[in-house]
């Protein structure tokens, strides 16, 4: 997931998502809310070209694969593209499943610097048996994110951990790594 605030003093969000595709990265999560849709648009393109295939937060964009929507937002943001949907508790990946969501971000995992404060992490039980797949999100680090899959997560989804390292493709290597996988 993408905060280009959280990226290092004169880092681009385009070249800092270029580092880690090459590092294996094949999905990601433009946030950038903050961006009028003509500029988020161009970004989709651009992280397009790179080969990622680019979901886009609270709505749907041209050239975009999906969209990840807000926790209770209408899917009808979403278009006809697949969808995913954020989650904070058990009853709100029911919600999303019976919605359609084609998968769910369920947060916090862990006490995230990204948002401090926001928690407390969510027990380990909460990520288990669900009838869609469930990504684990919030102070996801290399060192935690096997115990995120032990816990029954689908996968992880990361931010800042990413969006804050000054080599970002080490990061992204290193989450593949411990997670045994070679490419996300």
């Amino acid at each position: 997931m993408t905060d280009r605030h959280q990226l290092p003093d004169g880092a681009g969000l385009v070249s800092t998502l270029g580092r880690c595709s090459e590092a294996g990265l094949s999905h990601v999560v433009l946030r950038e809310l903050d961006l009028d849709r003509e500029q988020r648009t161009r970004w989709v393109a651009e992280l397009t070209a790179l080969g990622l295939a680019v979901v886009t937060a609270h709505g749907a964009l041209v050239g975009a694969w999906g969209a990840h929507l807000a926790a209770g937002q209408d899917p009808s943001a979403a278009g006809a593209r697949p969808f995913g949907q954020s989650c904070h508790d058990r009853a709100e990946v029911a919600s999303a499943a019976g919605r359609g969501a084609g998968w769910v971000t369920l947060s916090p995992f862990a006490a995230t610097a990204s948002k401090p404060g926001y928690g407390p992490p969510l027990p380990e039980q909460a990520y288990a048996g669900h009838g869609l797949p469930v990504y684990a999100l919030g102070g996801i680090t290399p060192d935690n994110a096997s115990s995120a899959l032990a816990a029954g997560a689908h996968g992880v989804a990361v931010m800042g951990e990413v969006m804050r390292a000054a080599d970002p493709g080490a990061v992204v290597r290193a989450l593949l790594d411990e997670l045994g996988v070679a490419s996300c």
